[in-house]
């Protein structure tokens, strides 16, 4: 035995060497936090069985990185006693064993400060870490989503933001096809030089539909980030990141060629596109030559680019942030129409006559920075003659503006008291309109909850046709899902109990608030009105007080 030291001395020796070099090799795990959270709407019953509990889970977890070969993604639950732990965490691909282990251990060393609370959420660069109380391996999107975005711009902006774009759009396509939802490309640019690298990657236990309507989502975060040479966007289910400095290999880059229907296919199927690209040749032909003739037979007007010059606004555009302040006078005083927590509201009337509302918001909080990203993502994509019509929007610095239509009588709350103040005035029909919050609800391709039904939230034009506004809360709510469970938002006196106490979030809050206001239509009293009644006491609390 006594000859054996030299030996073992050796190998351990040698093991030191290999572990030194394995790890120099491959020292980036990528730890960059981007998001984080302890939530705190429950907390543990049994502080020390809910202890046990998530601790055995993070160690299963560890467990299993660590005893197979390249292993990304694990699950653990520990379903003993009421306080059930499910933990989900998972790498990124290109990362080796040693530093997706080593982002495991930088997320499970901080997650111990949400005890006793049953909900964390840790994303970095290189992996994600979250634990609930109830299952969610299955969620494809949830609260906390959004994006995280440098401060640098491109060179060479336009064509870095267009190679960029492309990019992730092939890469928000492939990776739902692909098995185990990750895939990493790059783009080299035409100089030869630049370039930009992007990967998508979602949680391998949601659905393919679950992961292409995730990454569709995520898009629309990351591209606010763009020109700027990086950005992340994520949410519950998946992720996404491009830059323009290299964050992977090489060699670990992914044919996405196959999943998006390029560079294969039959002599027929090529026929038939060649085909098809010669008759939509032809017919955008014949289109061009048909406008040619209408533009040479009408006399040539000349478009201004300032929108508060003679053109008329179409659609929501981005616009020069100078030329909007400059068109409102500086956000004088006089031209006020309102304010809220975050914004302000001027009205400021076109060249052309044309009257329009800008709002302005400071994003000095990450809430209102939430708020404005919520707002320009679904009003720009939601389209309805009871909904708020947004016109344009720029931004810089901390000052965000957003160009709404302008509606002549206000808000509903504004109208409404003074109706029941003078007596020959009565209700118009039209402000019990629920169009709009239906086409949220069930027209649209997904379900949107406004999650701040209100009278003041509630315009009305010439016509007092009702439109809603101020989308700042809006929550998606996927077709799989029947609620979301997040942090109470809204206003005190229109938010439903349920959603309060539970943190249980449908549409049906929504409803709850509409129900609200149509009270505050029949009483002609505010919701939160103290001088009514006492302060524990309000409209609900009258109206079911006198039906007993």
């Amino acid at each position: 035995m006594g000859n054996c030291w030299p030996f073992r001395l050796i190998v351990m020796v040698a093991i030191l060497a290999v572990s030194i070099s394995f790890k120099s090799a491959n020292s980036d795990p990528q730890t960059t936090l981007l998001n984080k959270g302890c939530r705190t709407t429950y907390r543990a019953d049994n502080v020390t069985n809910f202890y046990i509990n998530f601790n055995e889970t993070l160690a299963d977890i560890r467990n299993q990185l660590i005893s197979k070969d390249n292993k990304h993604f694990a699950t653990a639950q520990k379903l003993w006693t009421s306080n059930t732990v499910f933990v989900l965490f998972q790498c990124r691909e290109y990362l080796s064993t040693a530093d997706c282990v080593s982002c495991f251990d930088t997320a499970a060393s901080p997650a111990q400060e949400c005890y006793p609370y049953d909900g964390i959420l840790f994303l970095y660069d290189g992996c994600y870490l979250r634990q609930e109380a109830s299952f969610f391996f299955d969620q494809a999107t949830q609260s906390g989503n959004g994006q995280t975005c440098g401060n640098q711009t491109a060179s060479q902006p336009t064509v870095f933001q267009t190679q960029a774009q492309a990019l992730l759009q092939d890469l928000k396509r492939a990776a739902p096809r692909i098995k185990g939802f990750f895939a990493a490309s790059k783009r080299q640019f035409s100089n030869g030089s630049d370039a930009v690298y992007a990967v998508a990657q979602c949680t391998e236990t949601i659905s393919p539909s679950g992961c292409e309507f995730c990454l569709k989502l995520v898009y629309f975060y990351i591209d606010i980030c763009l020109p700027n040479i990086d950005g992340r966007g994520f949410d519950a289910g998946c992720f996404m990141r491009f830059s323009a400095n290299p964050f992977f290999a090489d060699n670990q880059t992914t044919n996405i060629n196959p999943y998006l229907g390029v560079g294969g296919g039959s002599s027929n199927r090529t026929k038939t596109i060649i085909l098809g690209a010669v008759g939509v040749g032809l017919f955008l032909l014949i289109l061009a030559l048909l406008l040619w003739y209408q533009l040479c037979t009408k006399p040539k007007k000349v478009e201004k680019r300032n929108i508060f010059g003679t053109t008329e606004l179409r659609g929501h555009m981005i616009y020069d942030y100078k030329t909007l302040k400059s068109a409102t006078r500086n956000f004088l005083e006089e031209n006020k129409l309102g304010e809220g927590g975050f914004s302000e509201v001027y009205k400021r009337t076109m060249g052309n006559g044309k009257v329009v509302a800008v709002k302005k918001l400071n994003i000095t909080s990450g809430k209102a920075k939430s708020e404005f990203v919520n707002e320009v993502k679904l009003i720009s994509n939601v389209h309805h003659r009871n909904l708020v019509r947004l016109l344009a929007y720029a931004t810089k610095g901390a000052e965000l503006l957003l160009v709404y239509e302008y509606l002549a009588n206000g808000s509903l709350d504004r109208f409404l008291y003074v109706i029941f103040s003078l007596p020959f005035l009565s209700v118009p029909g039209n402000v019990f309109d629920i169009h709009g919050l239906a086409y949220l609800h069930e027209k649209y391709y997904v379900c949107i909850i406004h999650r701040d039904i209100k009278s003041s939230n509630i315009l009305l034009d010439d016509d007092f046709q009702p439109k809603i506004a101020d989308f700042g809360l809006a929550k998606l709510l996927p077709g799989d899902r029947t609620h979301l469970s997040t942090g109470f938002a809204g206003t005190l006196g229109y938010v439903a109990p349920k959603y309060v106490v539970h943190g249980h979030l449908s549409e049906k809050a929504d409803t709850y608030g509409f129900g609200i206001v149509i009270l505050e239509i029949i009483s002609g009293q505010r919701s939160n009105n103290t001088t009514v009644a006492p302060v524990s006491e309000s409209l609900l609390d009258q109206v079911n007080f006198k039906q007993s």
